[in-house]
């Protein structure tokens, strides 16, 4: 009740004392006063108590956060100094900070934050009920204590971080970063803060300030290995793909015996297309930890890997094994799969499939009506009158070309023969565009809230947070995010001349490859066959409606025609993105750039047929896709005839 209403206390203590001189009611008395801002109707009453009782340090700790509320933090210090001498009080050290901050000590407040936040030291009544909540992963009653905490002391820094913990488990980060950041004011060496702002802005996609604090630890602590591996994967997201490989060979030289490490830098130098190192730097991982998930999907996203006989005996003894669980688990039943296919074994393969799919699925379920209903928006929204209001609001930048689509569609392909090209940069798969739709679902309902919108400022907060991944001189770019189908009409609005690529593959042929792809995050439709067709017959049906109320904005591949008629697709492709025809187009399996997509094996050779039909091997099974993908199947690669196209 004091914390959350000091009003109602300070009644409850003066009925008391109406009727008794009770020194405990006093002191909450005090209490109750200071929290509402009569400083010094708190102090006299905490003065006459430390005078009655000189050994009660309870009546001192009051007392000096009395002294410290009327702005006498010298001599609050000078009561507190006696307190730390005799003992450790919950909140002791994070008031002594607090009154040196007052007097502008910011080294000796530090100090004091950082005992507060020591281990010996015991913690307060609602930090003590957080810790508890978050061992039961009651996550909500642990936000609930904290922010209780902070309303009583907005300087506890254990508690900041904590809140910030909690606030980005659940993808709250801007929020998690601004506590962070307020913790990281009141004591800038506190390590495990500055961490956690990086690991924040690095999951919120704000890559180079969480590069910038990495640095700062890595300058106190060159051979952290949690710095060097965070520092890696963020490298890696910004595509500085050869720096990364570097801090990761730092991080195993440093750290030899860390099988995460050697599968983290297998990753990237599987990305920089040094699949000799890379399959070395997976099976260190899997020799340190044999139920190394990650390292042994590493091997088997490869693609053009095949385990040995040996390798699948070591696959069917981890999963044997009934203390596995967890992401190697998922990721073990997946790489065994593929063994089980590299072994023709397909009935089974597709059994393993289907029970690594499943175990994801538990883990991350997926929504399906949610996303028919988030495509129903966006049709009902982006009409041609629509366009034609907001017409020439945007950015005019002609900077991007997005290729969007199924992932597995042969996005990837497209994006090497465009990347090879002279007046083309190949990024990567940007988070951009959807951080910047997200943000608008924030201020409210999406896409509907676009009419009050700058546009223009939007497509140029695109732009400019795209720079950092651009190492050329190209004037053009590729931002090759398939899901950003979804966000097509944002594009046409925010970036009226970007070019959009649509490329499409066999629903059967795509579907089964999502299927049996370990998808890291993003893609929860992928983990079930009816998901699956209803998010590809949902994906046809919103570009159905864009080439009708957009006609020819969208230019589309066929990735059987590009397979099967190359020359004339990639000419079509260059034409329809405004570029004059290249010969190393032709030659993109000769473009050395890095690539880390699931693909990047297939884009390095000369197009195959061979692939084109791997989704036969698993037909018997595939009823529950073709029932979900219905009509589109048929008309496969038109949208069928009868749906509505806007």
């Amino acid at each position: 009740m004091l914390v959350a209403d000091p009003e109602r206390s300070e009644k409850i203590c003066r009925e008391v004392l109406a009727h008794s001189d009770d020194a405990g009611a006093r002191l909450l008395l005090a209490a109750s006063l200071r929290l509402q801002g009569d400083g010094a109707g708190a102090l006299a009453l905490t003065s006459q108590l430390v005078r009655e009782h000189p050994g009660w340090q309870a009546a001192h700790f009051e007392h000096a956060m009395a002294l410290g509320a009327v702005g006498r933090p010298r001599e609050a210090l000078q009561s507190l100094a006696v307190l730390a001498r005799a003992g450790v009080l919950p909140g002791l050290w994070r008031v002594i900070g607090d009154q040196h901050a007052a007097l502008a000590d910011r080294a000796a407040a530090e100090a004091a934050y950082l005992r507060h936040i020591d281990a010996a030291n015991p913690v307060e009544a609602q930090v003590r009920e957080a810790l508890a909540a978050l061992q039961r992963r009651d996550r909500a009653g642990a936000a609930r204590a904290l922010e209780l905490q902070l309303l009583r002391f907005p300087s506890d820094v254990l508690a900041l971080r904590l809140l910030a913990e909690v606030y980005s488990s659940e993808g709250r980060f801007a929020e998690a970063a601004t506590l962070l950041r307020q913790c990281l004011d009141r004591a800038p060496s506190f390590a495990l803060a500055r961490f956690g702002l990086a690991s924040v802005l690095f999951h919120d996609h704000q890559l180079a300030p969480a590069l910038e604090q990495i640095d700062e630890l890595l300058v106190r602590d060159p051979g952290r290995l949690e710095y060097l591996r965070l520092k890696g994967e963020t490298l890696a997201r910004l595509g500085d793909f050869v720096v990364s490989a570097a801090c990761l060979d730092r991080a195993t030289a440093l750290h030899s015996n860390n099988a995460d490490a050697w599968a983290q830098f297998g990753h990237v130098l599987r990305t920089l297309g040094d699949r000799e190192a890379s399959v070395k730097a997976y099976k260190r991982a899997i020799s340190l930890r044999p139920s190394a998930g990650d390292a042994y999907w590493g091997l088997a996203n490869l693609k053009t890997f095949s385990f040995s006989a040996e390798d699948v005996q070591l696959l069917r003894k981890q999963l044997d094994d009934p203390e596995l669980k967890g992401e190697d688990k998922i990721a073990l039943l997946f790489a065994f799969a593929k063994a089980l296919e590299d072994g023709e074994d397909h009935q089974a393969a597709f059994e393993a499939y289907g029970a690594a799919n499943k175990a994801r699925l538990a883990a991350v379920p997926h929504d399906r009506a949610a996303h028919e209903r988030a495509v129903d928006s966006a049709i009902e929204f982006f009409t041609p009158s629509l366009f034609e209001k907001l017409q020439g609001l945007g950015c005019g930048a002609r900077d991007p070309i997005f290729v969007v689509g199924m992932p597995r569609s042969g996005s990837t392909l497209v994006e090497q023969i465009l990347s090879s090209h002279s007046g083309v940069e190949g990024t990567m798969e940007l988070l951009d565009l959807v951080s910047i739709a997200k943000g608008l679902e924030a201020r409210g309902p999406y896409p509907g809230m676009l009419l009050d919108q700058n546009l223009r400022a939007l497509g140029e907060e695109y732009i400019e947070r795209t720079r950092v991944y651009r190492r050329s001189e190209a004037p053009r770019f590729i931002d090759k995010l398939p899901n950003n189908f979804m966000h097509v009409g944002l594009i046409q609005l925010i970036l009226p001349n970007a070019h959009v690529i649509d490329v499409r593959r066999h629903p059967l042929a795509c579907c089964v490859s999502n299927f049996r792809q370990h998808w890291a995050t993003g893609q929860t439709y992928a983990y079930d066959l009816t998901d699956l067709g209803a998010y590809y017959r949902n994906y046809v049906r919103l570009m159905a409606h864009f080439d009708a109320v957009l006609p020819g904005k969208v230019h589309r591949v066929i990735y059987e025609d590009l397979v099967l008629n190359t020359d004339d697709e990639v000419r079509r492709l260059l034409s329809a993105c405004g570029l004059p025809f290249e010969a190393q187009c032709l030659r993109f399996y000769e473009n050395k750039r890095a690539v880390r997509t699931p693909s990047s094996e297939q884009v390095r050779q000369p197009i195959f047929l061979s692939g084109m039909d791997d989704w036969r091997r698993f037909e018997p099974w595939l009823g529950e896709l073709k029932a979900a993908l219905g009509d589109v199947l048929d008309a496969y690669p038109a949208p069928p005839a009868t749906r509505d196209q806007g």
